[in-house]
């Protein structure tokens, strides 16, 4: 039995295409046939039909930045639960960062999470630790991590601070086409700081990060990959490839544009809660937990400039840094809180809300931040709607008017400040692995 999805609007920006039309997917998850407008596609009594009037068939969107907790922390995130989340979130794959309890930092990790995740709904990408237990003193293997086909690594919560380190990470990932993502962040600057340095940070009485801290991190690890490009100290097949995690202020901004216009292999992803939320609401707020988070909320003029940075091609993914938290672990006094909060089931709806109905973006690039984008900078197999390919694909209502609710919440952590925000647009359900899931 095939799965007809039809009237649908077809919309891969990486095949140029944006056109009504249906597709055939057989019980095997490959699409048999693609058809655009009022052609006729064959069919059998036995075939289910999906009507997708209004609704948006999108390749499969993919998170390139998440914590599932496991194995380590599993009262907070398991990998079950976290792919659960992915899926109601509209998320055919995601990424998953090393810093669970042990860090993935050899293949030994990786190959539990592959393990445990193979039947599970969503793909799980895993991103191999930089450093030995993430302490930033000593590499990773990073030629075994390849060879489990690994194709990124990072530190993520926290960054390599020396610089002599940094730059066997770059020599030693570029040989084996690794992609470095970097969580940008002066630790001699952030230690024992809440939130965002400013205003509300002193009106508050808590202690503040520099926004600085992020760009001085960030222009270091630039002159590093500048420098091994001028003297050749790579692999000449293989030049370093840089990605900024979570970017969060205009000044890391403006050495992105600058690093790209001089054809330095840089990319960079944004948050849904960095573009919408800014440092005053954290001062608003009357419970602070779920508005912490590494990067800070910032000043309205640094979240302007993120909108701007999206909006004019600057920043190249959205990635949502799911950070499940218990209760109690938010639910405390500010400088005693975990920094960041879950992201998968609002992405869509804020990305929407915020970038395309107030015509920041189209649709089109709204898809290629969230999907397209991502996997090709992780370097992960494209989507194509073509017959032969196997299904992978987003179902979205553009126009689905809803709010999130605690009781709704498919993470098995709740920590969002979201909670009661209406939007517009969301994810109804995926392809992938062969099956049809409606999500909401």
């Amino acid at each position: 039995m095939s799965i007809i999805f039809q009237h649908a609007r077809l919309l891969n920006p990486l095949e140029n295409l944006d056109r009504e039309g249906t597709l055939r997917v057989a019980d095997d998850g490959t699409i048999e046939a693609v058809a655009f407008g009022n052609e006729p596609l064959a069919s059998s009594p036995q075939d289910r039909v999906v009507d997708l009037s209004g609704k948006i068939l999108a390749p499969g969107l993919f998170d390139m930045h998440c914590h599932f907790r496991e194995p380590g922390q599993e009262y907070k995130e398991t990998l079950e639960s976290g792919a659960a989340a992915a899926a109601a979130g509209g998320f055919t794959g995601v990424a998953l960062m090393p810093n669970t309890k042990p860090a993935i930092d050899s293949p030994l990790g990786v190959a539990y999470i592959r393990h445990h995740s193979a039947l599970l709904p969503v793909d799980l990408e895993v991103i191999g630790a930089m450093t030995a237990e993430s302490r930033g003193e000593h590499l990773a293997p990073f030629g075994k991590f390849r060879s489990y086909g690994v194709t990124a690594v990072s530190d993520d919560g926290t960054a390599i601070q020396s610089s002599q380190i940094m730059r066997l990470a770059f020599e030693y990932a570029s040989n084996f086409d690794l992609l470095i993502i970097q969580h940008c962040e002066d630790k001699s600057l952030t230690q024992g700081a809440v939130m965002n340095e400013g205003l509300f940070s002193a009106q508050l009485g808590l202690k503040g990060i520099p926004e600085v801290a992020e760009a001085i991190m960030l222009a270091r690890d630039l002159l590093l990959m500048r420098y091994l490009e001028e003297h050749k100290l790579h692999d000449p097949l293989r030049r370093p490839r840089y990605h900024v995690a979570h970017i969060s202020t205009k000044e890391s901004l403006n050495l992105v544009r600058k690093a790209k216009k001089e054809g330095l292999q840089v990319t960079c992803e944004v948050t849904p809660h960095h573009f919408t939320l800014c440092d005053e609401d954290l001062f608003l707020a009357p419970s602070k937990g779920n508005y912490l988070m590494k990067p800070p909320l910032v000043s309205k003029e640094n979240r302007d400039a993120l909108i701007e940075g999206i909006a004019d091609g600057t920043i190249d993914a959205i990635a949502t840094d799911h950070a499940p938290h218990a209760s109690h672990e938010k639910e405390c006094p500010p400088d005693h809180a975990s920094f960041g909060i879950i992201g998968l089931e609002t992405a869509v709806g804020l990305t929407l809300t915020e970038l395309v109905e107030k015509k920041v973006i189209t649709m089109g690039r709204a898809i290629e931040l969230l999907s397209v984008n991502p996997r090709a900078i992780m370097n992960l197999r494209p989507i194509r709607f073509t017959a032969g390919e196997q299904a992978n694909f987003t179902l979205i209502d553009p126009n689905a008017e809803w709010t999130l609710r605690a009781e709704s919440i498919r993470s098995k952590s709740s920590n969002t400040p979201f909670l009661n925000r209406s939007l517009t647009g969301r994810a109804t359900g995926i392809f992938h692995k062969g099956k049809f899931l409606e999500t909401n």
